[in-house]
């Protein structure tokens, strides 16, 4: 039983295996072309899986910003794990140890935490371990490809991969703020405080680390007072 629980999670995190490995292959892409080693990018990627915290890293890595920078953007960017941790913790129940659960908050992502949450039987040790198991190996490898394949590729195919990168998250933004106002409306303020922290004189000095915290929290608390959730919804 436990052994097909491991193989049932492995199973369902399959496309997460495939996605993690195409944006890990770029963010490794784009980690040499801002000066990393292949090295460096792989030990970021297998001992931070996150994507949005490892890309705004990269961007305080490549800035010269200070340490603090980077301990603010990451904690800012990353709180959420903290909420769906404890949400996927009641789930889990007792019958889980201490030491499990410290591997299973590891690959807490949002993508493996949308499929152990909408799992409709009891959730199991190794049927967690077999979900997380195939989304490190993916962005690890990827990672991996991506900072080598950017080593040895011309400086126009590395560029091109970085605009790629952009591009796909565009791609997947501009689908869902079509449906959503407040993303939208998110969307928006956060490029306009973007633009305004690269070209506004006396704004344009702020280091790209607090800049993307600033935009975040900015973007969020307007969206919170303009979009807010009433209790019937926030229960649904």
């Amino acid at each position: 039983m436990k052994f097909k629980d491991y193989l049932t999670g492995m199973k369902l995190s399959i496309p997460v295996f495939v996605g993690y490995f195409s944006v890990s292959f770029g963010f490794g892409a784009l980690a040499v072309t801002k000066g990393l080693t292949a090295l460096q990018s792989v030990l970021i990627s297998i001992t931070t899986l996150a994507g949005a915290g490892q890309f705004a890293g990269l961007a305080v890595i490549s800035a010269g910003a200070p340490l603090i920078d980077m301990v603010i953007t990451q904690l800012v960017i990353n709180s959420r794990y903290s909420l769906m941790s404890l949400a996927l913790s009641q789930k889990m129940g007792d019958r889980i140890g201490f030491f499990p659960r410290l591997f299973i908050a590891f690959h807490n992502t949002d993508e493996i935490f949308a499929l152990a949450m909408e799992y409709d039987k009891p959730l199991t040790v190794p049927f967690l371990m077999g979900l997380g198991i195939l989304p490190i190996a993916g962005w690890t490898s990827g990672t991996l490809l991506g900072a080598v394949a950017g080593t040895f590729l011309p400086q126009s195919v590395r560029t091109a991969l970085g605009v790629a990168l952009y591009g796909m998250f565009v791609a997947i933004v501009v689908p869902q703020a079509k449906k959503s106002h407040p993303l939208l409306a998110a969307s928006l303020i956060s490029v306009g405080l973007a633009c305004a922290f690269r070209w506004v004189p006396y704004l344009k000095n702020v280091t790209e680390g607090i800049a993307v915290v600033i935009c975040a929290v900015i973007a969020s608390a307007v969206c919170a007072v303009l979009f807010p959730i009433s209790e019937e919804a926030e229960k649904a």
